[in-house]
């Protein structure tokens, strides 16, 4: 399995995201307004979107380039495919 160089800054992501939703959560425990919260919520798309770009560079850059040499390319691309069929629809 390829070595992943943006790991520290996924789950860095990640992290502020997952504290992010605590805060979404607790805007609406707090009966904020809905346009507040769902700005809140757009944020947080956009972050997980910034998120799955940097795994999908990381993938190309890892992932793929490996398979290729090692002639698994055909295996590897076809999950790529289908991650961003579920990823894009």
């Amino acid at each position: 399995m390829a070595t992943h160089t943006h790991t520290r800054e996924v789950m860095a992501r990640l992290a502020r995201i997952e504290g992010h939703v605590g805060a979404i959560k607790r805007m609406v425990e707090a009966n904020r307004p809905c346009p507040e919260v769902l700005v809140q919520i757009s944020a947080v798309r956009a972050a997980l979107d910034k998120v799955a770009k940097v795994l999908l560079a990381d993938h190309m850059e890892h992932c793929v380039l490996e398979s290729l040499q090692d002639g698994d390319a055909e295996k590897h691309l076809q999950a790529l495919r289908e991650a961003l069929e579920r990823f894009i629809a």
